[in-house]
């Protein structure tokens, strides 16, 4: 079936390159389908795969062991950094506050607090960005603490009307999910909704602190292997990656974006991977795989806008 595209244009304004055509309601729902070309991949791969792509103009939507639990790793980021600005849109916190660390705080894979070790302290807005755009995990659990714990954390997810996901541990021991783990976990779906309401809609965050989320994304080059990969390169997008790599559990692979088709509104993509086997450091090999999932969320893209002119 295709989409008039002066239907599409009817509802949303056309913002150029640089902006995002929004829902300014709660997303509409459509029943997701199941999604063959990821089944397949699945199979492929051997590994386990979770994905759920939502088109945010129609509400249609496809995916694959959408409601089945896999660990987040750092993809939870995205929505910390959002509970962030929308503490600082109601006026609970001021950005520009300082909070104080010490080595002590200091965790593997925190580039943006290590460089500024030194002076003792970094405002809790440069922490945000720096937790999105590098997965800084200092920067994380500083400011999960400045929250008020995993818990509360959690809180904020349900009281935005994410019914799954859940922080239970600080970095980097909440990347330690074994099959059957339940602490920091999520779903394809639900992750993918609620990043939906983040970023395109005003049921969370007011229009400026939206848009400062979202280029954090476009700017985000974590995940170059990964979802956008496997997106045309003149397509507007932007991530947060989350990744897992140790012998104690099979190999995790996650990403989240959001994209842009020509003029037309965008597109989400959930994606979460474990691999076939434990390894020590992140494959290509895998990270193919989930470029693959951009390809599939692309080529969906255009089906359901009855092609793109």
């Amino acid at each position: 079936m295709q989409i008039d595209r002066r239907t599409i244009l009817a509802g949303s304004a056309v913002l150029g390159l640089s902006a995002c055509m929004r829902v300014t309601s709660a997303e509409p729902k459509a029943t997701p389908l199941p999604n063959a070309d990821v089944a397949a991949l699945e199979a492929k791969s051997g590994g386990r795969l979770g994905a759920f792509i939502l088109d945010t103009a129609s509400g249609k939507a496809t995916g694959h062991r959408i409601d089945e639990r896999f660990g987040m790793c750092s993809t939870f980021k995205l929505a910390l950094a959002a509970a962030v600005l929308v503490r600082a849109d109601k006026g609970l916190l001021d950005l520009e506050t300082p909070l104080a660390y010490t080595a002590a705080d200091m965790v593997p894979n925190s580039p943006v607090t290590r460089e500024n070790l030194a002076k003792g302290a970094m405002t809790i807005g440069a922490m945000a960005e720096a937790t999105q755009k590098t997965s800084d995990n200092a920067a994380a659990n500083l400011i999960i603490k400045h929250l008020g714990g995993p818990g509360a954390v959690t809180r904020i997810f349900r009281d935005w009307g994410d019914p799954a996901t859940r922080l239970d541990r600080y970095e980097t021991e909440m990347n330690n999910v074994p099959p059957g783990e339940v602490r920091d976990t999520t779903t394809p779906e639900a992750f993918a909704r609620t990043v939906t309401k983040l970023l395109t809609t005003d049921a969370i965050l007011t229009p400026a602190s939206r848009e400062r989320l979202i280029q954090w994304m476009v700017d985000t080059n974590t995940g170059t292997k990964r979802i956008r990969a496997g997106l045309p390169a003149s397509w507007r997008s932007g991530d947060k990656t989350g990744t897992a790599s140790s012998d104690n559990y099979n190999s995790k692979i996650n990403d989240v974006a959001i994209f842009w088709p020509p003029a037309r509104p965008p597109v989400i993509a959930a994606a979460y991977y474990e691999a076939d086997g434990k390894y020590d450091e992140t494959r290509d090999v895998d990270q193919a795989v989930l470029a693959e999932v951009g390809r599939i969320a692309a080529a969906q893209a255009v089906e359901w806008h009855g092609g793109l002119d």
